[in-house]
């Protein structure tokens, strides 16, 4: 059996998760489920809501869990604020989405709703800190963000040649990736007049 309570009887035969589960409740060591918690966390960040989830469904007790979390916080390897600045900056960066759908997303993750207020305030400030638009209006983080996803977007909406068909088309795009209405229509329409960034250089 390992430290941890193993996958196997010891005769070659696959402990069962039940086993397994009951085998972790027996532990009694805090470094075991420091340890198992470390793991968890090798392939990418996680929450402290995520990290406590699979320590305890895995049958650690909850006292060594709880244990295990204060120390990981106290290492500065679970971090709740930091970890939906990341995922915030790779949303904007990779995959844009809207703020609804932003938190929601950390929602699920089990990042508190004051943490997500914090880093969504951020990223507002961050946009109003940058430069407007060539009508010299401001342009909001969701709305910054929208216009990528369009541009993401550009060949398949170039392809619609009804323009407002092209609209609703990238409004539809907007809404199902959770931006509000107001700027899913204003980003929509500068796709339908070609304007703004969904122009593809080597289309039309």
């Amino acid at each position: 059996m390992t430290a941890e309570g193993g996958s196997s009887d010891g005769r070659g035969r696959r402990a069962s998760f039940a086993e397994r589960r009951e085998r972790r409740a027996a532990v009694d060591d805090p470094t075991i489920v420091l340890e198992a918690a470390a793991r968890f966390l090798e392939p990418r960040a996680r929450t402290v809501a995520e990290v406590r989830r699979r320590l305890t469904g895995a049958g650690y007790r909850p006292d060594l869990v709880a244990g295990a979390i204060e120390r990981m916080l106290e290492l500065g390897m679970l971090d709740d604020e930091a970890f939906a600045r990341a995922w915030i900056e790779s949303r904007d960066r990779a995959r844009p989405r809207g703020e609804r759908a932003i938190r929601q997303e950390l929602a699920q993750k089990g990042v508190d709703r004051t943490t997500v207020d914090l880093v969504l305030g951020e990223r507002r400030e961050a946009a109003a800190g940058e430069p407007t638009d060539a009508d010299g209006v401001t342009v909001s983080a969701d709305e910054a963000a929208a216009e990528r996803l369009v541009a993401r977007n550009a060949r398949s909406l170039a392809r619609v040649a009804d323009p407002r068909k092209r609209r609703q088309r990238a409004y539809a795009l907007l809404a199902r990736n959770g931006f509000d209405p107001d700027v899913c229509r204003a980003v929509a329409a500068r796709v339908e007049d070609g304007e703004g960034p969904d122009r593809d250089p080597a289309g039309d």
